[in-house]
């Protein structure tokens, strides 16, 4: 088994297990790791997820290279250039689509939070799936290094690494570990906006599952709308982006407990429970005429309701 897949507490632990190859993506890993995405999608009693790698060495070291048996250069390149101009039907660049229909099954982005636990080394698709499916990421102090690891080999890649480095780092910052392809640690990467947080080794899967625990608390629908707001409609002008997430604030207020639950926790003084329970559609309001039309037109131009 190349893959473990746990739920606990509402919480999903995936992590890359096979150490002795670097906990690379190969066939048997990818199919587990895009079916384990599935499942904490589709589970409502998971909030959130931690994704980390078996070991004190590697994350995860990237792809398998290795080429099936009896294909030769020529075969392989052949199948490259075909994927480009024709991929098949319900791929994204060749990998097939699951979860995320975007970004294919190695870098889906699922609308729960995934945090990262960098054990080690993160290569290749290895850094590819950390910038594409984590939200919150944290390093061992002592293990975690980070590289690109493919322009040295005369490539670009074909993941999204570069895509995502340059949005998500200063130019300069992502240029330089795209130009030199030169491996960063764990203090640089936090330095450059790769991580969040680096702790001892003994303490990161402690740390990463006391974030996993808080958010866990948080009301479960909100999050997750909040992390698809931002991940479809943070790149939009300011003006629309505001007007997209007033309407989804509206849509959570209305057919979800939970805004009703926080506001009567916080007036009450005591710890919310939030369950993400949804509201049924009620019937319409009657239309308010005379004193009370008044009454409300005169609250709703204050702003005070």
């Amino acid at each position: 088994m190349t893959l473990t897949y746990e739920k606990r507490d509402g919480v999903a632990y995936i992590t890359l297990a096979n150490p002795d190859k670097a906990n690379i993506l190969d066939k048997a890993t990818s199919d587990a790791i895009s079916e384990a995405w599935t499942d904490l999608w589709e589970d409502r009693a998971i909030r959130c997820a931690i994704l980390t790698g078996e070991g004190n060495r590697h994350f995860c070291g990237g792809h398998n290279l290795a080429p099936l048996p009896g294909l030769t250069e020529d075969d392989r390149e052949y199948l490259r250039t075909q994927r480009i101009f024709w991929p098949l039907a319900g791929t994204v660049h060749g990998q097939r689509t699951g979860v995320d229909g975007r970004m294919g099954d190695h870098y889906p982005r699922v609308w729960k939070p995934v945090i990262a636990a960098v054990n080690g080394w993160a290569a290749g698709a290895g850094l590819y799936i950390l910038l594409a499916s984590t939200d919150i990421r944290i390093a061992s102090a002592e293990h975690a290094r980070f590289k690109f690891a493919l322009t040295s080999q005369g490539w670009l890649g074909h993941g999204p690494g570069a895509s995502l480095l340059i949005k998500q780092l200063r130019y300069i910052d992502a240029m330089k570990m795209l130009l030199t392809d030169e491996p960063i640690d764990a203090g640089e990467a936090l330095r450059v906006g790769l991580i969040n947080e680096v702790v001892p080794h003994a303490k990161l899967m402690e740390r990463a599952e006391a974030v996993a625990r808080q958010i866990c608390k948080m009301p479960p629908v909100a999050v997750r709308m909040m992390k698809e707001f931002v991940v479809r409609f943070g790149d939009m002008p300011t003006d629309q982006a505001w007007h997209v997430q007033n309407l989804i604030n509206s849509l959570l207020i209305q057919v979800t407990l939970d805004g009703h639950e926080g506001r009567q926790a916080f007036n009450e003084k005591r710890p919310p429970n939030f369950t993400g329970t949804l509201r049924r559609r009620g019937e319409p309001w009657d239309e308010p005429e005379g004193e009370r039309a008044q009454r409300l037109n005169d609250a709703y131009r204050s702003g005070e309701y």
